[in-house]
């Protein structure tokens, strides 16, 4: 049974204000709770159905599990159709970026990027193509948001994820910085050469003015078709996938 006060605490995470508070976030799926158990995330409690017990249990035995119904399982989830598996999980504390962290490998930065499930598909497509780290500016929606969580798919266990004021950060690392831009040099006959900050801005308006000025060189995907602009999720898969091809060559 979940006590009162635990379903206090986990439906208040769902605000980023508590989870700021409290440091701590929700993930729900037996398979994104398993990506952070084997990442060594500190696990403050695994609330679960009978019927995925043993599969939980083999994961580890040091983490505090906890049995519910299907019912009380329906209180604390924030999904309309809650899966079997909920934890909260306290959240990392990632040393600030350095030059040193950063070199010879690619960035991604983000600038006001709002939506929660773009900023998942994100961290998702970072993780499939090796890159370590995602620079956010301080109103990029949070990463623990638990919509932005379960768009991860668990690659948030992997991906770690810095907020910051770009404006003050990116001089301060002295890397070449790609912008993602309307007028810049196409992305299929581009060379990134080996190491760099890849930033790609908010859905409707770009990068903003200041961030823009620091821009050392702008890259754009070629429109073919009419479509108005590209989903920011999107035009981010496509410069990871090119940086990753012409690293193969």
């Amino acid at each position: 049974m979940v006590s009162k006060s635990q379903i206090s605490l986990i439906k208040s995470l769902q605000q980023k204000k508590f989870r700021k508070e409290h440091r701590l976030f929700v993930a729900e799926g037996y398979k994104s709770v398993s990506e952070f158990i084997a990442a060594s995330y500190h696990i403050q409690t695994v609330y679960h159905t009978p019927d995925v017990s043993a599969k939980l249990h083999k994961l580890s035995k040091k983490i505090n599990f906890q049995e519910i119904s299907a019912a009380d399982l329906q209180k604390i989830s924030s999904l309309t159709t809650p899966q079997e598996v909920l934890a909260v999980i306290k959240m990392p504390e990632w040393p600030a970026l350095t030059q040193t962290q950063l070199v010879n490998t690619f960035t991604l930065v983000l600038d006001g990027v709002q939506d929660p499930g773009n900023l998942g598909t994100i961290i998702r497509t970072a993780d499939w193509f090796g890159i370590q780290n995602i620079i956010c500016s301080e109103d990029t929606v949070d990463a623990y948001n638990p919509k932005v969580v379960q768009a991860t798919m668990g690659s948030l266990a992997r991906v770690k994820v810095h907020y910051s004021n770009l404006a003050e950060l990116l001089p301060h690392l002295n890397l070449p910085v790609l912008g993602a831009m309307l007028n810049g040099d196409n992305i299929y006959t581009t060379e990134f050469g080996h190491e760099g900050l890849i930033v790609m801005g908010n859905e409707g308006n770009g990068l903003r003015a200041d961030i823009q000025r620091l821009v050392t060189r702008a890259i754009t995907i070629p429109r073919i078709g009419e479509a108005e602009s590209l989903n920011v999720a999107i035009a981010t898969a496509l410069f990871c996938s090119e940086i990753g091809r012409k690293r193969f060559k």
